[in-house]
Formats: C-alpha cells, structure tokens, sequence
C-alpha cells in the first residue's frame, strides 16, 4: 500500500519516545577513539544524504554500529539544530534545512562553486536558457546552483531550493538511474502530486516513463512539473559511473519547444564532463 508523506516544508517535530527496556540497558560503550564520537553527527549526515529514502533509527544505528539509546540522543539535538528531519509517515530521518544551508555556504565559499558556475553561465550563453546543477536529497530534488538566462521570461529559483522528483526532468533522470527495486521502493514513499495537467501520477504510467528515460540517459519535463515549461537533464557521473548530479535546462514554452530545447544536449553533455572533472579532480 503507497503511504503519502507530508510534503517537504511541511515535516513536524520527531515524535520522540523513551527506548525499551532493551534499549536502555544497552552499555554506551566506547566504540572508537574520542575523535571518532566528535565525528558521529558527520558520519549522520554522511548517511543521510546517501540515502535514496529517509533512514529509521534502527538503520542508522546499525550503519553506524552505536547503541540505539545513544544515537537517539544525538538525533534528538541535531532536529533542534535544524540538521536533520523526522517524517512521521515514514518513521525516518532526513537531512534538515540548516544541513543544506550548511553545504550551500561551504561551497559559495569554495573554487568548486565558482568554477561550476562557470561551466554553467558559459552553457546559458550558449543555449540561451536558465542552467542548474542538482542533486537528489533524500526523495527530493536540490538545486545547488544556477545561472538565469537574460530573457525577461523565465522562473526564479535560488539555490538551496527542493522541488519533486517524480515531475522534474532531474528527479526523474535520477530515479531512472536506481535499480528497479530501489526505484519502486522510492516511488511507494513519494507522494505523486498532480503539479500541471501533464505531471504522471500513475505508478505504472511513471514506471514506463522512467525506463525510457533510462535508456535514452536524458532527462525530460514535458509540462510536467509547470505548465508552459519544459526542461532536460542530463548526468553527472563519479569516478565510479554513479550518478551524483545533474545539469539541467528548462525554458518557457513561449519561447522554446522541448524538441528545440533537446537540440542542446550534446552541449550539455560536455558541460556536464567539465562539472565532473572539477568535483572529482585531485581527490576531491
């Protein structure tokens, strides 16, 4: 049965309960070096922002090998903090608003951010059109940077800002990219909202959807996500061919059609590479 997770802005406070029993005679024992324990909310956020789905207490207790007791504690004062979400529906945690805020300052502060913001507005003045770069974060969409396009029509979004998933052509891009079971176990947590008339809600519908974008390797909205706006996404890919980031484009309908806005993937395409020499170059 699909269960339907309150929308991202929308999360409530952990519903906080007392270990069992079992829980609270569990020695805090000491399982690493002092620096190691300094490390833990790191090692959370780490975890987190891997996950294709927000991860219970139990999965990141055992991820991370500590006594449920303990790491309740620690999640308890980083949700104060703003660094991690609990969902309700799902029992789990996500990353928090200030952990985004956190990254976002990290990188405006770094030669990664200038140097991807580069690639981005020289690809703006080639296509003409808003760029971005995104990540997927825990069932939604990130958009960690971005280049306006000059053109008085266009829609604003700053950087730092969550959109869906299953009607963006990056969210879908990366869901295409996860293993069938994955993918389905994703799906079943996300809640399918209708954004614009074209936006697919159907499980089997958006299942079909995505295998076609899995085999072209282009993402696509097709007035899916606003209407009167199309957008592409092509991948970002690590050292080890995963999927990390995408750079995207979208235009008003006004202005450009999507087989029009499809003529720019090979551009995209070499920005893409450009993006990925810069944030895996030397170790990074």
């Amino acid at each position: 049965m699909k269960r339907n997770p309150l929308p991202a802005n929308q999360y409530r406070a952990a519903a906080w309960v007392e270990p069992e029993s079992s829980d609270r005679q569990e020695a805090d024992l000491d399982e690493g070096s002092e620096d190691v324990r300094r490390l833990r909310p790191l090692t959370v956020l780490e975890h987190l922002s891997e996950a294709s789905q927000p991860l219970t207490l139990a999965q990141l207790a055992g991820m991370m090998r500590v006594p449920k007791s303990t790491l309740m504690r620690l999640l308890r004062a980083m949700e104060v903090q703003g660094y991690v979400l609990y969902m309700p529906a799902d029992r789990g945690f996500v990353t928090g608003n200030q952990s985004t805020t956190l990254a976002l300052r990290l990188l405006r502060g770094s030669n990664i951010r200038r140097e991807c913001r580069a690639v981005l507005r020289t690809l703006v003045r080639k296509l003409g059109e808003t760029c971005n770069l995104t990540v997927p974060d825990a069932g939604r969409v990130l958009y960690v940077e971005r280049i306006e396009t000059t053109a008085p029509l266009r829609m604003h979004l700053e950087p730092g800002t969550w959109v869906p998933m299953h009607c963006t052509a990056s969210g879908k891009l990366f869901l295409a990219s996860m293993s069938l079971l994955d993918q389905r176990s994703v799906l079943a947590h996300l809640q399918l909202t209708k954004n614009a008339p074209r936006t697919i809600v159907a499980p089997k519908e958006l299942e079909a959807e995505l295998a076609r974008i899995a085999k072209r390797g282009v993402g696509i909205d097709n007035e899916e996500f606003v209407r009167g706006m199309v957008a592409v996404a092509v991948p970002v890919r690590g050292d080890d061919n995963k999927l990390v980031a995408a750079v995207a484009c979208h235009a008003p309908t006004a202005r450009r059609s999507l087989d029009e806005l499809l003529e720019g993937i090979p551009e995209m395409k070499r920005a893409a590479e450009e993006i990925r020499l810069i944030l895996f170059s030397n170790g990074t």
